[in-house]
């Protein structure tokens, strides 16, 4: 009754959205975990949980290249890690008034690009800044944010009164892994006391590999950067990184301490619960630990660059077929095409047809692919990044999706 319901996201041919993977150590440490049964909201209801997340958190500092003295958390997803950048930047702009008064006031702004995941659209709307206030910056051809209209859009906010409070970088957008330049959007952000999160949700994987972190170029210029294990490191959801370069802001925006919380270690330890919004909190270190302990961080690389390298494969295959086109460029995993025969060339009618395309290749139920939209341009994604994929599942889609260009 319930496996044939649903969509089967371990599956090799799953090719959709961003993968969110498992593998045998990781589900074998969640059955652990449900086991336990443990509530890591404190030191001191679970000591080594707290020791070990403290662990693991060092462990990705380490594999990533992020900076050595920043602190880390484990957070259930992106989302929740955005909201709490743009809370804590909140209340870091107005010396932590917010919390205790209200608003009173302010009026402050917040910046992303037009790509930037639907997350920060709601963190906008938790942390009471408003959707009036959230500007979305235009990209460039790779679509990527413009620094110069962010630089603008600034200008423009201070000299109408506004406050900038919090650009939204992103490291790999949602849409087609594109990526900001960072840099030059954190000198911006210095030279106007603006805070600057990173946002690499989905790419942040790929800096496991050194060849890949120039994508952080500047990366010390961030206050805090997030990325998921639960997508492409193979680690089962929920399991989200979250790095802070002042966890004192951090904590005294989320800190309450009831009398029946209160321990002897309290000024001792890492009590989490102080470093997020939720108060109770999942073992979500323990399988971290299992999938780094049996793959091994060259174990890991080598999988992260095969599915680099296919992806790499399969945008030959679109540049060298005369009726389909690659839609922006492919750093990563990710490929943005569409289906362009020679006889159709208006706008409307290449999306109606590729999103048929799409609706025909899904109903084989051989492979799995979704869609976005770039330029207004319906675009179908390609995303090579499952635990178990390999160079025969990759060909099998392409098989599949000639098949299909030939029917249309």
């Amino acid at each position: 009754i319930i496996v044939p319901g649903m969509t089967h996201w371990q599956h090799p041919n799953f090719h959709a959205y961003f993968p969110a993977n498992s593998s045998p150590p990781s589900v074998l440490a969640e059955m652990l975990t449900a086991t336990l049964g443990a509530q890591c909201m404190i030191w001191q209801t679970s000591p080594a949980a707290a020791e070990l997340e403290e662990r693991m958190m060092h462990w990705l500092q380490q594999m990533t290249g992020l900076p050595e003295n920043w602190h880390g958390v484990i957070q259930d997803t992106a989302s929740s890690a955005t909201l709490c950048s743009i809370l804590t930047a909140r209340e870091q702009h107005s010396r932590f008034a917010v919390n205790q008064r209200g608003f009173s006031g302010e009026k402050f702004v917040v910046y992303c690009s037009e790509q930037t995941h639907s997350s920060i659209d709601k963190a906008v709307k938790i942390a009471g800044i408003g959707s009036d206030f959230l500007r979305k910056i235009p990209v460039d051809d790779a679509f990527a944010m413009r620094t110069d209209a962010l630089a603008e859009a600034i200008a423009t906010d201070k000299a109408a009164g506004l406050q900038p409070l919090c650009v939204v970088a992103s490291i790999g957008t949602t849409g087609s892994t594109a990526i900001d330049p960072l840099r030059k959007i954190g000198e911006i952000c210095r030279e106007n006391s603006i805070w600057l999160h990173v946002d690499a949700a989905f790419a942040g994987t790929a800096l496991l590999l050194p060849e890949c972190r120039g994508m952080i170029d500047g990366i010390e210029l961030a206050d805090t950067f997030v990325f998921n294990p639960h997508k492409w490191m193979f680690t089962n959801f929920d399991c989200s990184a979250y790095f802070v370069k002042d966890k004192g802001a951090l904590i005294q925006t989320f800190e309450i301490l009831p009398e029946y919380l209160k321990t002897s270690e309290d000024n001792q330890v890492n009590n989490y619960r102080d470093w997020g919004i939720a108060l109770g909190r999942r073992f979500r270190a323990l399988k971290l630990w299992f999938v780094i302990r049996t793959y091994g961080v060259r174990g890991l690389q080598a999988k992260i660059r095969e599915h680099i390298r296919l992806a790499q494969e399969f945008v030959k295959w679109i540049e060298n077929a005369d009726d389909f086109e690659l839609l922006a460029p492919a750093p990563l995993n990710t490929v943005c095409f569409r289906f362009h025969p020679q006889k159709v060339n208006e706008i409307e009618a290449l999306n109606q047809l590729n999103s048929t395309f799409l609706e025909k290749l899904n109903a084989t139920g051989e492979v799995y692919l979704t869609h976005t939209k770039l330029n207004g341009k319906y675009t179908l994604r390609m995303v090579i990044g499952q635990t178990n994929v390999e160079q025969r599942h990759v060909e099998k889609a392409w098989q599949l999706i000639r098949e299909i260009s030939r029917e249309l």
